[in-house]
């Protein structure tokens, strides 16, 4: 980021060297685009199929968990939206740097208006096909044909059904591992992107990107003082003992902006402090994929901020079904560093954004980064203690202190976990 600010800062306008460097950040974002619809299926598909036997084993805590957990992410989605629509970061980028002014207008013509919301949605949600609908990145409708197959899925044999689930569960991880690649590529398309943006709009758009570090940190700490703590306390969860415990794991999926990095550690202290196991092993992995309240906020927060850096006027209906969009997608994410930015991709690819502003956000996404998986982290940790408590196994009387770590199996992955 530092470098490609200085090449852009010494080498400006149309022929300097900064605007050269264009295909480099061209090649990093088409890479993201490529990973878009089979991360989407692979991690819905099992996020809801590969549950099935546990839903129907702990029926109620299943039930009672994806209901909190929507909630929760909705008000998350809530609160990054009000929160960009007042501090407004993205207002003031030269919006030359994505679109001319009438493909801008054209480009906002493409999202639905005020009296379009549900005929938009009907119309872009059954794809005719779905190869069709990969290859134009259409979020929505890979999200509609995943959550079909996966419905389709839980209701056939489970010989046929484990043998899917386990080729869907590879394929997740092969496109996590090939997240990483392209991610080591990151630098370059950075220093790139950012290059090519201060060559041709000045040092001012760098500071719209620390308004955006500052409205998402502002907002996920509205998060935890709004939401979090409020629930905390109507469950009576012991704030202090939870505090106690969490901190570590905290403080590792901080500095590593990993959730699943700080999981290990996160399990144990639940446990020490009066959640059973049953509700642990069951809560905290489901929320993993469903109750991502740091990411689901920053999707929000940095959605709508492309949208205001790239000039495209959108009205509150309009960013109401670009969240829905999110809610949808960001549901069974992993909770790999940058993992959400390939679903940041996917959204603006629905909504007719330029791409060209993930390359900047990606600059400051690791200061981003290391605060919504702190929240992640956090919430999910919440959550069990919640789950725990709505279903009356809540154990009062424990005592962190005098919960030996060996007592867990997890805590053989500890020294993996702080590496």
């Amino acid at each position: 980021m530092v470098l490609g600010t200085l090449v852009g800062y010494l080498f400006p306008g149309q022929d300097g060297i900064a605007q050269q460097l264009k295909p480099l950040s061209k090649i990093f974002l088409s890479m993201i685009k490529s990973l878009i619809a089979p991360l989407i299926f692979a991690t819905l598909v099992i996020g809801i199929a590969g549950h099935g036997d546990d839903m129907r084993r702990v029926g109620r805590l299943a039930l009672k968990s994806l209901i909190y957990f929507e909630v929760v992410t909705t008000l998350a989605l809530i609160i990054g939206l009000v929160a960009v629509n007042l501090v407004q970061p993205g207002s003031g980028v030269d919006q030359s740097l994505f679109t001319s002014a009438k493909e801008g207008q054209e480009l906002a013509a493409k999202t639905p208006g005020k009296t379009g919301v549900i005929e938009h949605i009907l119309e872009h949600l059954v794809p005719s096909s779905i190869f069709d609908a990969a290859s134009k990145n259409e979020v929505l409708q890979i999200v509609f044909w995943s959550i079909l197959f996966a419905v389709a899925l839980t209701q056939v044999p489970m010989r046929h059904r484990d043998i899917l689930i386990r080729v869907l569960e590879s394929l997740a991880e092969v496109m996590f591992k090939f997240t990483s690649i392209v991610m080591n590529y990151a630098p370059i398309g950075i220093g790139a992107a950012i290059a090519v943006t201060v060559g041709h709009s000045g040092l001012e758009i760098l500071w719209n990107l620390g308004k955006l570090i500052l409205t998402l940190y502002g907002a996920l700490v509205v998060f935890l003082l709004v939401v979090l703590l409020p629930a905390a306390l109507l469950a009576r969860v012991p704030l202090k003992k939870f505090l106690k415990v969490i901190k570590e794991p905290a403080l590792i999926a901080f500095s590593t902006t990993s959730s699943e990095a700080a999981l290990p550690k996160a399990m144990v202290a639940m446990e020490s402090i009066g959640v059973p196991k049953r509700v642990v092993a069951f809560v905290m992995p489901t929320g993993y994929s469903f109750n991502l309240d740091g990411t689901t906020l920053y999707l929000a927060v940095a959605s709508v901020f492309s949208a205001q850096a790239a000039g495209v006027p959108m009205t509150i209906s309009q960013q109401l079904v670009m969240m829905l969009t999110l809610m949808l997608t960001s549901k069974g994410v992993a909770a790999v560093p940058r993992a959400s930015l390939v679903i940041l991709s996917g959204t603006l690819a629905t909504f007719h954004l330029p791409l060209e502003v993930v390359a900047l956000i990606m600059g400051v996404d690791e200061l981003m980064d290391m605060a919504r998986t702190t929240v992640n982290l956090i919430g999910n940790c919440l959550a069990t203690c919640i789950m725990a408590r709505w279903e009356g196994e809540f154990d009062d009387q424990a005592d962190p202190d005098k919960v030996p770590e060996a007592a867990s199996p997890a805590s053989d992955l500890l020294p993996e976990a702080h590496a």
